[in-house]
Order: structure tokens, then sequence, then C-alpha cells
């Protein structure tokens, strides 16, 4: 799928991750819709159903990895209060803010990443990211080092390891006008 025309504001509006009371209104909505058997922890399925027939953004429910990293991040990003035990292996109400914020972030990186991997073997090699300078540049500013990622892989090819370098630098939509 191409990420070339993603609504972001759609995105940024569907996604309730304010501390306000009304975004936190919204997000117990949200995860109840999420929550279809009403047990008050969502599994990655749940999770994954729900993008698609809640959140209702094709580009996002297409891209399994910002899904199943925000998922484990969010799953344990606190600790469980509840005394069955399947805490731990699923978000609950408290987590799931958390799960928003992240898919939105590793959505964010997902497309900055698939716009620059010219083959798309979910890899850059330093080309690919040398030729991709000039939009990195205008994401996150000058990277002063940009060989400072590179690194072997199991077949001692060179590749950049973008995450390392690029993704913690900050958001990656679009500039907002």
């Amino acid at each position: 799928m191409g990420y070339g025309n993603v609504d972001w504001e759609e995105l940024y509006q569907k996604l309730p991750t304010e501390r306000d009371p009304a975004s936190r209104e919204r997000r117990q909505q949200m995860f109840n819709r999420f929550d279809p058997n009403g047990n008050g922890v969502l599994s990655l399925a749940e999770v994954d159903k729900a993008i698609r027939d809640v959140l209702a953004i094709d580009a996002v429910f297409d891209a399994k990895p910002p899904i199943m990293r925000a998922f484990q991040i969010a799953k344990n990003c606190t600790k469980s209060k509840r005394s069955d035990g399947v805490g731990p292996d699923y978000i609950e109400f408290l987590e799931f803010r958390y799960f928003l914020r992240s898919l939105r972030q590793y959505f964010e990186y997902w497309v900055a990443f698939k716009r620059i991997d010219d083959n798309d073997d979910r890899r850059l090699n330093f080309e690919e990211f040398k030729d991709a300078m000039p939009e990195i540049k205008r994401w996150v500013g000058a990277i002063q080092d940009p060989q400072g990622g590179v690194r072997q892989d199991r077949q001692e090819r060179r590749r950049y390891d973008p995450l390392r370098r690029v993704c913690n630098l900050g958001f990656l939509q679009e500039p907002r006008s």
C-alpha cells in the first residue's frame, strides 16, 4: 500500500490522546468499542479488528508492524491491577492512551520509512538513506553523522539502521500548515 496520501488530520482526530476530560471520555467509549466481549482487556486480535472497524483508517490497518509494536509496548507500560493474571498479556484501559499515542508515533515512523525504502525490503542500505537525506532533513533537521548507524547484517551486507538514527529524532508527519 502506498502511504503518500495519509490524512494526518483525520488520524489525529480519531486518536483521542490528550489528557483532558473530553478526550478521556472518548477513549473510554473507544475502548469499549475495541472490547467486544466486555472483559476489560484488549487482545492483539481485538485491537487489529477494531482498527479496521472502529477507526476505519485503511492505511493504519494495513501497517501491521506499527500495530504490533504499539501493542507490545503499551501492554506493559503499567502494572496490571487485575487479580486474574491476564493483565500483562493485554491492554487495559489505563494503557489505552499510551497505545493510541504509540500507534500514532510508530505509524508515522512506518510511513517515513516506507517513503525511503526504495526496494521494499524493510531495510535501508546506505545508498537509500543517502538519497533520502533531503527529505529526512525536512522531517527532523540535519543529521551530523549519517554513517553512525551503518551496521553489518547476517549476510555481512552493510545496512543502515534507520530506527536507531532517524526514528528517535521526532515525529515524522507532514508539516502542518
